[in-house]
């Protein structure tokens, strides 16, 4: 069995979170500490901006997922969570959901691209607003470019991603629900 831990709730839902968060967490201070060092930023700065990267990285993944609620709730058909695992969330809805329309699932999935891109436009504008160098700056762009990668590469056709539930779903748009499929 597959071990999952609380989180508590938010925003009416219930946030859970995987042993894999973990490694997943340091692999993402890793990899921007990396950057930012091949970037000519000090040792001391690229590895506090790996650090604070990680919870801004596991916010615009939050902002994604409740971009999923909002859309869920807006057809009638909530989330009834988020579980957090590796580098990634995964919208949680009930196992007794009755069999769908196409349109639900498609407008259910379209939610957490379109709000990560709305995250990735504000920080972009952040960015640019932030006129001197700092880690302010840097972080600034991380948060654009990894909301930007969240939106974009969550389209992608790809088993469990938003772009998968199109590719299936897209296709059968105007055909009544079937009981085999959830």
């Amino acid at each position: 069995m597959k071990r999952r831990f609380s989180l508590g709730r938010f925003a009416g839902l219930d946030l859970s979170a995987g042993p894999s968060v973990l490694p997943g967490s340091v692999a993402i201070a890793a990899l921007v500490a990396f950057v930012f060092r091949r970037s000519g930023r000090p040792t001391a700065r690229a590895l506090s901006g790996g650090l604070m990267a990680v919870p801004l990285h596991w916010l615009s993944d939050l902002v994604h997922n409740l971009g999923h609620a909002i859309a869920a709730r807006q057809t009638g058909h909530p989330m009834r969570g988020v579980h957090f695992w590796g580098v990634l969330g995964m919208s949680l809805y009930p196992r007794d959901e009755p069999p769908l329309p196409a349109e639900i699932h498609i407008r259910r999935a379209l939610g957490g691209p379109i709000a990560s891109t709305l995250l990735a436009l504000a920080a972009f504008a952040l960015r640019l607003a932030v006129r001197a160098p700092g880690m302010g700056r840097d972080l600034a762009l991380f948060l654009a470019l990894d909301n930007l990668i969240l939106g974009v590469g969550a389209l992608f056709p790809l088993p469990m991603t938003d772009g998968g539930t199109l590719r299936t779903w897209w296709p059968r748009r105007g055909l009544p629900p079937r009981g085999d499929e959830a």
